[in-house]
């Protein structure tokens, strides 16, 4: 079972006096701001897309409850929402389970990669053991701190933890899959848009105000604060790129 971590130990800290910040219906720099308040100027096409990422949240359909579990975690960890209430957290794991579920692809797939499906199943597979042969529990098991260091050695390319399926396919191919995949759940949503502040579909009414970085009548002005990530977390660490580090961003050696 997935440990319930709804504690102030998880919650980003106020800059400058170090407390935690209570999470929030909306974080961000932009209170008060909701893109779906501007739903009714918008056309039924994009209305009805744009409403449904809200109110048609889709079924788990791929992912097995020890997969949904070990994802839900990974999710968790890759772009926490520990800042956001519970009930307005951004369902990234169910819209990657709609893409594999519906055998979506990126319109490539690299030759060192298997399939989309393969590859989400193989990895939350390793990423499990990797967990177990570490720390004798599952992932989801782990403390924060555990967690974060499993998945940036996925990140940096060198698991903790030597596993046959590491011989399947790049790992940093699939960590840039996983971060690509939660990413564009996440900024796809509007309770995301909010939060940043995006004014939202431009058609039909278009956006008119485009030199001086001037915001639209229906924007608001941005309120910046100072936060850091929680202590129990990498978020905060910073290190530089290897003179050698190659990006596997592009399309090379696709098929």
């Amino acid at each position: 079972m997935i440990k319930t971590k709804e504690t102030a130990e998880n919650w980003v800290r106020d800059a400058e006096t170090g407390n935690p910040i209570s999470p929030k219906q909306q974080p961000g720099y932009y209170p008060g701001y909701s893109t779906l308040g501007q739903r009714k100027f918008w056309d039924e096409a994009t209305r009805r897309t744009v409403e449904d990422r809200v109110y048609n949240v889709p079924k788990i359909r791929f992912f097995n409850e020890i997969e949904l579990l070990t994802m839900t975690a990974v999710a968790d960890r890759i772009l926490p929402q520990d800042d956001r209430l519970p009930e307005f957290r951004i369902p990234i794991v169910n819209y990657i389970d709609e893409r594999l579920y519906e055998d979506k692809i990126h319109g490539y797939r690299f030759e060192n990669m298997p399939p989309d499906r393969d590859a989400y199943q193989l990895a939350l597979q390793a990423i499990d053991d990797m967990a177990r042969d570490l720390h004798s529990k599952p992932f989801v098991d782990l403390e924060p701190m555990q967690q974060d260091r499993l998945l940036k050695s996925l990140h940096d390319g060198k698991p903790l933890a030597e596993h046959d399926f590491w011989k399947k396919m790049s790992v940093e191919r699939l960590w840039h899959m996983l971060v690509q995949d939660c990413v564009n759940a996440y900024y796809a949503h509007p309770w995301a848009w909010d939060e940043i502040g995006y004014g939202g579909p431009a058609y039909p009414r278009a956006y008119t105000r485009l030199e001086n970085g001037q915001p639209e009548p229906w924007e608001v002005d941005e309120q910046r604060y100072e936060w850091e990530a929680p202590p129990n977390s990498l978020s905060d660490h910073f290190e530089p790129m290897p003179s050698d580090h190659q990006s596997v961003s592009g399309q090379g050696g696709t098929h």
